[in-house]
């Protein structure tokens, strides 16, 4: 599926080297300012172009299509696209056969049979997440004055990203890296106690980018080893506010009024320049493989942009349905 959210519902669609690239936004409230600026200030922050990230350099340019009148949103459907510009499929000729280790290309000939997109990665490419930042842009709006900001922790291990990046070019390799993403003046209450917690909301949403690992909420896998007495988040005001946050601004699976704190884990970028050993499916051997290609030393540099937008479109969902819910009760109370 590619459709995430229950009533702040987004699609993506589009391939690598396709033709466009783009998202539908379903169910985003009459009435939300849409500033071209702001969407093309967001997509500044995850386009290419810095060290350890891919020399392709596409335009993004968003074409509104639908939903969108003198500036606002109409209530319709919003339909916002890009055009792919400077694609080069003739590297990717020789994948059909040969797949490269730790993408998708074997998995989507098994899948698809055959007919998948191989180019760039086709519809599993990190390309297509131009789309969650577009729409996170308006999500963003939905929940103010909600603020997430996400950063780089750290590359390979090292918090000197900027040598961790270097070496692994130096060495035609690749790093991942741990991206801290806190969002501020949180509304308590979003989120359900089991399916749709604010934990499951954002996780999925989180998961739905290519490259993540892992993601962990508050004091997340160093809770494990802590007691109960630490770990305990002591309440120190009417709000909820607590002395500290191993929770990260969840209890329950529903926001507890303070800064919700996440981290996730980025991989490393499968492509790399350094010979690899991969199946040949056509010679039937195990043979060395050289990528071709403009790739990411280090994909988790143009990162924070994406998690804050994901982020942002899993809490205007869990808004919306809320508004939903206390409007119910009001009505029937």
């Amino acid at each position: 599926m590619n459709t995430f959210g229950q009533l702040f519902r987004i699609s993506i669609f589009g391939e690598s080297h396709g033709a466009a690239v783009g998202v539908m936004i379903d169910g985003c409230p009459p009435g939300i300012k849409v500033d071209p600026e702001e969407i093309e200030s967001d997509l500044d922050r995850r386009r290419s172009g810095a060290k350890g990230t891919t020399p392709r350099k596409e335009y993004d340019r968003p074409e509104i299509i639908s939903g969108v009148l003198d500036g606002y949103t109409t209530g319709a459907p919003v339909v916002v696209l890009t055009t792919n510009t400077f694609s080069r499929s003739g590297d990717y000729d020789k994948l059909k056969n040969h797949p490269r280790p730790g993408h998708a290309d074997m998995i989507v000939e098994m899948k698809y049979g055959g007919y998948g997109d191989r180019r760039g990665g086709g519809h599993f490419s990190g390309r297509l997440t131009w789309g969650i930042v577009v729409a996170g842009t308006l999500a963003k709006r939905i929940i103010a004055p909600a603020i997430p900001e996400a950063v780089l922790l750290s590359a390979g291990g090292n918090t000197d990203i900027d040598a961790a990046v270097s070496m692994a070019l130096e060495e035609g390799d690749s790093v991942g890296g741990v991206i801290e993403c806190r969002v501020r003046e949180m509304p308590a209450s979003l989120g359900e106690p089991f399916f749709w917690s604010a934990e499951s909301a954002i996780s999925q949403i989180i998961f739905s980018i290519p490259a993540i690992k892992g993601i962990e909420f508050g004091s997340g896998f160093r809770s494990a080893s802590m007691r109960g007495s630490e770990h305990n988040d002591m309440i120190t005001g009417p709000g909820g506010e607590t002395s500290t946050n191993n929770a990260g601004g969840i209890n329950g699976g529903i926001t507890n009024g303070n800064e919700i704190v996440f981290r996730v884990a980025v991989k490393p970028t499968s492509s790399i320049s350094r010979p690899q050993q991969s199946l040949n499916m056509e010679s039937g051997r195990v043979e060395t493989l050289i990528v071709e290609g403009r790739h990411d030393a280090c994909i988790a540099l143009r990162m924070p942009v994406i998690v804050e937008s994901a982020v942002a479109i899993a809490l205007a969902d869990l808004m919306l349905l809320n508004r939903g819910i206390h409007s119910n009760l009001r009505k029937n109370g």
